[in-house]
């Protein structure tokens, strides 16, 4: 019994020797690259498990899957200009915010306006300058300074001929006192600036510069209804009444007038005269 299973399994070893080679390598070879090839994908598959591990990977998904979320730099801009415009404009729907209140408020006046108050302007001063040339009594001449129908030169050539005022001019030969008046952009309802140019004047409520105080050539004394003509008899009254003088001072008497000096010292009276009064004639005494 022995012998005979000993006889069985030397068969078996023999038949398993006797196996072709090349079959039982082929086998074991196909079963290697399997192996291997199983080893490299799983080896490939690690290493880019381990490739996508690795810190820097890792914030760079982490930043990407962020930004999805966040709003970028272009649409933050975007949503602060539509809250900028929402709070200026009163969230829309037609209301009036503050912002745009305040802007509203920084609106320079318009000009319609402006071309109307120009237009009063213009049409007060060519009527009257056409009625200053209709007078027959030659009282006053006028001249615009460059053609500018808002800057004039007014000769005054008649004065109260019992006065010395008068006396001077003839012994002089003075033949009119030259004035300048510039009519501002509100003329007729602000007074027009006037002061005196030649010859120099002492007294007769002509000061530095040849400003001339008068009450009626301040705004509150000034009225709408008061012409150019009205205005040069009362300065003519006035220059009479205060005793005004032809200055006849060797080397005083050739200074020419400055209008800078004559703006300065009319502010000046102004202040002075509106805090103590004022003591130029009225408009009753022209």
């Amino acid at each position: 019994m022995a012998t005979l299973l000993r006889k069985i399994g030397l068969i078996r070893l023999h038949d398993r020797d006797t196996e072709d080679p090349k079959h039982h390598q082929g086998s074991l070879k196909g079963t290697k690259g399997n192996t291997k090839n199983t080893k490299q994908h799983c080896q490939t598959t690690n290493e880019t498990n381990n490739i996508l591990s690795t810190p820097e990977i890792k914030a760079k998904k982490l930043d990407q899957h962020n930004s999805k979320d966040k709003p970028s730099v272009k649409d933050k801009q975007q949503g602060k200009d539509a809250n900028e415009k929402q709070q200026m404009g009163g969230g829309g729907g037609g209301g009036i915010g503050v912002g745009k209140s305040a802007t509203s408020a920084s609106i320079p006046p318009l000009a319609p306006h402006r071309q109307h108050c120009t237009q009063v302007r213009t049409r007060r001063l060519m009527k009257e300058l056409q009625e200053i040339r209709r007078l027959g009594d030659n009282f006053i001449t006028v001249e615009l300074v460059d053609d500018n129908l808002f800057d004039w030169n007014v000769k005054l050539h008649q004065v109260d001929k019992d006065s010395a005022l008068w006396q001077d001019m003839k012994e002089t030969n003075t033949e009119f006192i030259l004035l300048n008046v510039s009519f501002p952009d509100n003329f007729p309802f602000s007074p027009p600036f006037m002061r005196v140019l030649t010859p120099r004047l002492e007294n007769g409520y002509v000061l530095d510069g040849g400003a001339i105080c008068m009450e009626l050539l301040t705004p509150r004394g000034w009225s709408s209804a008061y012409t150019v003509e009205a205005v040069m008899r009362q300065f003519a009254a006035s220059l009479v009444k205060g005793q005004g003088r032809i200055c006849r001072k060797a080397g005083k008497s050739k200074k020419a007038f400055s209008r800078k000096e004559a703006e300065a010292t009319f502010k000046s009276l102004v202040k002075t005269h509106e805090k103590y009064g004022w003591v130029s004639p009225p408009v009753s005494d022209g």
